[in-house]
């Protein structure tokens, strides 16, 4: 077997298969490993507790999947065409602010798929080989994979950062047995700029390369189950699932082409929809409105106790208290408590008037 032909024709695969790049990367993760470790014993990771469950398995890809001697690398733009630009919808105090890689079709299923039809091409051509995807469904240090298989390097917001297409990309795996030719690793280009976090409304980026998941907006809406910490509610602002700032600012995302997937497409307008409407939603409506999307996994419960913290950072906005007190009897404590901390907010600027 030729494989640097099969390589090569891998790539050729992935392009027809809708990705953007491929790239071929070895199994030696030993700095990220470190860096992995000191991350998880400062307990920056939060209520993360599956980010240290595994062990080496993150960091060591012929634990998690035994045989893998290489990872194929992918990467496939999400930013939909036309939508509305988020600095617009974060300054707009009535709209809601959902992350842009969550407005459509949930990405998992659809990458899964595509890496599944290449691994199809790929045994059609080699026979039976050991492999295994991943699209954010194990433990898999993806973004040192893929920087290692030259698709980008991890800038100091620790997305990461393709040269020729900034960051708004979605990333998956194949680990393989297969003795492919790896790729040169990326190298970094962030230089002395320091927008992503000057830019944080949380500060979470406590240092260059490092994330307090504690302090991220993105943790703070989708990852954690309890109540949001009052000192971080009024600057999440109206952002209701996830958070961009770092990436909306960074000037490699000039270079950013809008994906070609359909099913990124937003749904039911939610790359700017009202406050208010969103807050309106019945369980019901909000099951059959997420169906196929990442955003149902919060619940309907988290889902209205981000929006009430919004609706608390809506000042001067007619409708809004109205529609915070049709939440107030809410059967969730952990609603009821943040619909409370809005109506407080109103009611100080009452006060203040």
């Amino acid at each position: 077997m030729n494989y640097i032909d099969l390589a090569n024709r891998i790539r050729r695969w992935g392009a027809e298969l809708g990705f953007q790049q491929i790239g071929i990367a070895g199994t030696e993760l030993a700095a990220d490993e470190t860096h992995l470790l000191n991350w998880l014993d400062a307990g920056r990771h939060g209520e993360m507790d599956y980010m240290q469950r595994h062990g080496t398995k993150r960091s060591r890809p012929q634990e998690l999947q035994p045989g893998t001697i290489r990872v194929i690398s992918a990467r496939m733009d999400y930013a939909p065409p036309g939508i509305a630009h988020g600095w617009d919808v974060i300054g707009d105090a009535s709209l809601g602010y959902v992350s842009r890689y969550a407005l459509g079709r949930d990405y998992h299923k659809l990458m899964r798929n595509r890496l599944q039809q290449l691994a199809d091409h790929i045994a059609a051509e080699t026979g039976p080989f050991g492999y295994r995807a991943f699209v954010d469904s194990a433990p898999v240090l993806e973004r040192a994979l893929a920087r290692d298989a030259g698709l980008g390097w991890i800038g100091k917001h620790t997305c990461l950062i393709n040269r020729h297409a900034g960051s708004w990309f979605f990333l998956g795996e194949l680990y393989t047995d297969l003795p492919l030719p790896p790729d040169e690793a990326a190298s970094a280009h962030c230089g002395t700029c320091t927008r992503c976090i000057d830019i944080c409304p949380t500060q979470a980026i406590v240092a260059p390369y490092q994330v307090d998941a504690r302090r991220c907006i993105s943790y703070l809406t989708i990852e954690l189950h309890g109540s949001i910490p009052l000192e971080f509610r009024t600057a999440i602002g109206n952002r209701i699932y996830g958070c961009d700032d770092c990436q909306l600012i960074c000037p490699w995302n000039k270079f950013a082409q809008p994906t070609g997937e359909a099913d990124f497409a937003p749904r039911h307008r939610l790359d700017g929809a009202a406050l208010i409407g969103l807050f309106a939603w019945s369980e019901d409506e909000f099951l059959r409105r997420t169906e196929g999307s990442a955003i149902r996994r919060i619940g309907h419960e988290r889902w209205l106790r981000n929006i009430a913290v919004a609706l608390g950072n809506a000042h001067g906005l007619s409708g809004v208290v109205a529609a915070l007190r049709s939440r107030e009897q809410h059967p969730s404590e952990l609603v009821r408590e943040h619909v409370r901390w809005a109506l407080e907010q109103h009611a100080a600027d009452t006060a203040s008037a």
